[in-house]
């Protein structure tokens, strides 16, 4: 009886070896980073710490540019009250007396009796040379 006990003990101790051996060699498959799963998750967990990053640094600028936004619409509003007072203090002014708004006459403009002459006038004109390209070529170049 002991020994049919040993022989089921070692088997069983050799089944659990292979097994340990199989787990062992699909776990080095998972976990390679160049063509399994853990080159995928160090590639998504760097992805996620340059995510975060650039989350941060926009929630500093949006919250910055939000004070920014602050401070100018105090200004604003502070800027309209002046001019509503100052609208204001304009209707308890007297109204002006009217003035005569016909324009006064302004003299015709003078033309030279004259052409001027300059040296560019004088001097002999070039032959003016028209250079037409091939429209073959153009369509070729495409």
């Amino acid at each position: 009886m002991e020994l049919i006990s040993n022989i089921l003990l070692i088997a069983g101790a050799l089944g659990a070896a292979v097994y340990c051996i199989v787990l062992s060699r699909r776990l080095k498959k998972f976990n390679q980073l160049e063509s399994g799963m853990g080159g995928a998750i160090a590639v998504l967990s760097a992805q996620v710490d340059e995510l975060t990053k650039a989350l941060e640094k926009a929630q500093s600028t949006a919250n910055t540019s939000a004070e920014q936004l602050r401070t100018l619409t105090k200004r604003a509003e502070i800027g309209a009250e002046k001019l509503e007072i100052m609208l204001a203090s304009l209707h308890d002014l007297p109204e002006p007396a009217p003035q005569d708004t016909t324009p006064e006459p302004r003299p015709a403009p003078t033309v030279p009796l004259e052409p001027v002459m300059t040296e560019e006038a004088n001097a002999p004109k070039r032959p003016r040379v028209v250079r037409r390209r091939n429209r073959d070529n153009m369509e070729a170049a495409e």
